[in-house]
């Protein structure tokens, strides 16, 4: 497993982290077999998504926003940061992707992203590469 850290510099942020995964599934020789990608923080996400058009994810943080809005007069958490924990449970805490030759199996617009809810914040992300063998 490796670990690597994600600053983000706002309170909603999609972050592409394909390229780091990539170099930890080079760095590990897994030719056939699967990459988890984890975040390991309750307002943080990570999901997998269009990475062509930057409108995409700004697109998803503001239905996110709709669905889960910042301030509601029905939110218990005494941090008052709720809405980032529903989000983060929305988005998930982890990601997985097929290595086939050493590759990974996204499509041809996917991207791997970090999803911050509750930033900005100095975040790590896991990764462990799994070999079929």
């Amino acid at each position: 497993m490796e670990s690597f850290n994600v600053k983000t510099h706002s309170r909603d942020e999609f972050i592409a982290i394909t390229p780091q995964v990539r170099r930890i599934v080079e760095r590990a020789g897994v030719s056939n077999g699967r990459v988890v990608v984890y975040v390991p923080h309750t307002t943080a996400g990570v999901t997998i998504n269009e990475n062509a058009d930057p409108d995409v994810a700004a697109d998803i943080i503001a239905q996110l926003d709709k669905m889960a809005p910042w301030d509601q007069p029905f939110y218990r958490h005494a941090e008052g940061n709720a809405a980032a924990h529903v989000k983060a449970s929305m988005m998930g805490s982890s990601a997985t992707v097929l290595i086939e030759d050493g590759k990974l199996m996204l499509g041809a617009w996917q991207g791997i992203f970090f999803c911050e809810f509750d930033g900005p914040r100095h975040r790590q992300v896991h990764v462990k590469a799994i070999s079929d063998c």
